[in-house]
């Protein structure tokens, strides 16, 4: 009989190289909304034209938002049909999850069959799954569903979050590393669906942080897969996840935080969340990318959430970070809004098909590193160190 020490064991069930990226899908609902019309449709639908001077400082708000459409699940029949969720605080979480427990798992079907048709490999290779949602809560979870949906194996190891909002994409791909590095052979299926039928309410004088709310946020979901050592001539890389880390930014209790009640999730922002981000990514930067001898911001590729557009150019001026840094974000953010978790994904999607476009020699517009940030409640930050793939 061959004995094997416990040194050995785990030097077998861990993987030899970095998790990698080896494929992202994407997915929206049908129905998209014209930013430059939305304040029109919102105050319409909501019943709220009479509020004319609070219509006009949300035509302010949808202007300066960098946002030219959004997808939305939300039709306007069905909020004829809702009334409830047309008004700033009535009992309403019953219809709101009627609509999210069903259509947050068939969005993300819908992100994970790109990735994994993208992947080529059998869907029973899929290990290990990670789901992702702020919209809605329900058991069993939307992680059942999905595997479910998909007809994943029985045995598939799932993980479900809920309710961690923006900063979570990054979270996702932080545990899908550790997944993936710490399991021999995995093949980690990563997904962000994000339905904003939770979040929509009319609007109020004495809550502009949920008109702002209004003003951002779009759905969509977001998938990839995960896993280290891939198969050479069979899987693809396109990013490697070399480092993540998550921190608390100190002082900024209360700056973002949502609250689940009957009238559905509300927002509640502090004025000076894009200066809490923008005052502490720099000692992120700095920790993450010290062990490289990178110091230069500028020598990266950017993936930031685009929280909104005061973040973007607070950290821009901040970091003093060239314009083009942040292209990528800026046009998921102007394409589709924010879109909380799922962003991160959209925006990897964005720079790798751009990169290929564009004839550069890399997965990030032709430079070697690059870094992936969330920002949510907490403050939290998300801070992922990426290294691109030559092309």
């Amino acid at each position: 009989m061959v004995s094997i020490t416990v040194d050995e064991l785990r030097k077998a069930q861990r993987a030899n190289g970095p998790a990698t990226i080896l494929a992202i899908g994407t997915a929206t609902p049908a129905n998209c909304v014209d930013q430059s019309t939305y304040p029109d449709y919102y105050f319409r639908i909501t019943n709220s034209d009479h509020m004319t001077e609070l219509k006009h400082k949300f035509q302010r708000m949808c202007d300066k938002s960098m946002i030219r459409k959004r997808y939305m699940h939300l039709t306007e029949d069905y909020l004829k049909e809702h009334p409830n969720m047309c008004a700033y605080m009535a009992p309403s979480l019953d219809d709101r999850q009627d609509i999210v427990v069903v259509e947050v798992p068939k969005l993300a079907k819908e992100a994970a069959a790109k990735a994994i048709k993208e992947w080529g490999q059998p869907k029973s290779s899929i290990t290990h799954l990670i789901f992702c949602t702020t919209s809605g809560v329900d058991m069993p979870g939307a992680d059942y569903q999905l595997t479910k949906l998909l007809g994943l194996r029985p045995s598939v190891k799932r993980f479900m979050m809920y309710q961690q909002g923006c900063f979570a994409g990054a979270t996702v791909l932080r545990l899908a590393k550790d997944l993936a590095e710490n399991n021999k052979g995995a093949r980690v299926l990563a997904v962000c669906s994000e339905i904003t039928a939770v979040t929509f309410r009319g609007p109020s004088d004495s809550h502009l942080d949920s008109l702002v709310g209004q003003a951002l946020f779009g759905d969509g979901a977001g998938s990839v897969i995960v896993g280290s050592d891939p198969v050479p001539e069979v899987e693809r890389p396109v990013f490697e996840l070399v480092y993540a880390a998550q921190t608390l930014v100190p002082d900024s209790h209360g700056a973002i935080d949502g609250h689940l009640r009957e009238v559905g999730l509300t927002f509640h922002l502090l004025k000076d969340v894009p200066g809490l981000v923008s005052n502490n990514i720099d000692k992120c930067l700095n920790d993450a990318f010290k062990p490289l001898g990178i110091s230069d911001w500028n020598s990266l590729f950017w993936i930031a959430h685009p929280g909104g557009p005061a973040i973007l150019d607070q950290v821009e001026e901040k970091l003093e970070l060239k314009e083009e840094k942040l292209r990528a974000t800026r046009h998921v953010l102007a394409e589709y809004g924010n879109m909380s978790s799922a962003c991160v994904l959209f925006i990897l999607d964005e720079m790798r098909k751009k990169s290929v476009a564009d004839g550069c020699t890399t997965t990030g517009e032709g430079l070697d590193w690059g870094v992936l940030f969330g920002f949510g409640p907490g403050l939290t930050i998300e801070t992922v160190v990426l290294h691109s793939v030559a092309l």
